[in-house]
């Protein structure tokens, strides 16, 4: 079997350790943060993400699923510009690190009563300015975005679990309707040394 990318085997190893000692995703998450800072620091990395394959049309590259813990690191890659929509996560915590490139991290607010599941109104909150380095940790249900700057960039996503049959939530602000589905499409990616 091929060995993994040194620091993407260093990073799997933290976060091993850090899901077998501790049972909350929000505190998994916080110690986390500091590993994937470093992870998004490696210059191989960086260097080889120059040459993956677009995730547009709803993909993530799916680097590595747990076997024990179940957690699951995703990449991707988005073209300059890109408008990504407005989401959740449904019951998956998530940690969103830039690799390379920048973009906006939205975050939005629900300001209905949340009674009709198809109908949401959601406001703008706040906009990060993501860099390489940037980590945004997206609890379960906060509806977000990312929205690509000038030039391509890429990114590395840890989340609790696997998306893909994991229903989530897409807000259209326009029209005030939310639309529960399956997450994006998981495309096995190996990421070797």
């Amino acid at each position: 079997m091929p060995q993994l990318l040194p620091a993407l085997q260093s990073f799997i190893d933290d976060v091993r350790n850090i899901w077998s000692q501790e049972s909350d995703n929000s505190v998994r998450m916080a110690k986390a943060k500091p590993f994937m800072e470093r992870l998004l620091q490696d210059k191989r990395l960086q260097q080889l993400s120059a040459d993956w394959p677009s995730t547009e049309g709803r993909k993530n590259l799916l680097l590595y699923v747990d076997p024990d813990h179940e957690f699951a690191i995703n990449a991707v890659v988005r073209v300059p510009g890109r408008k990504g929509s407005i989401h959740d996560h449904g019951p998956v915590w998530v940690m969103y690190g830039v690799l390379t490139g920048t973009e906006d991290l939205e975050r939005y607010d629900r300001i209905d009563d949340g009674k009709d599941e198809n109908f949401a109104e959601v406001k703008l909150n706040s906009i990060g300015k993501g860099h390489t380095g940037k980590v945004d940790i997206v609890p379960p249900m906060d509806i977000h975005s990312e929205k690509g700057g000038p030039t391509r960039s890429t990114a590395i996503i840890l989340r609790s679990a696997r998306l893909g049959e994991i229903i989530q939530g897409q807000y259209d602000p326009v029209t005030n309707s939310v639309r529960r589905g399956p997450g994006p499409t998981q495309i096995p990616f190996e990421l070797n040394a």
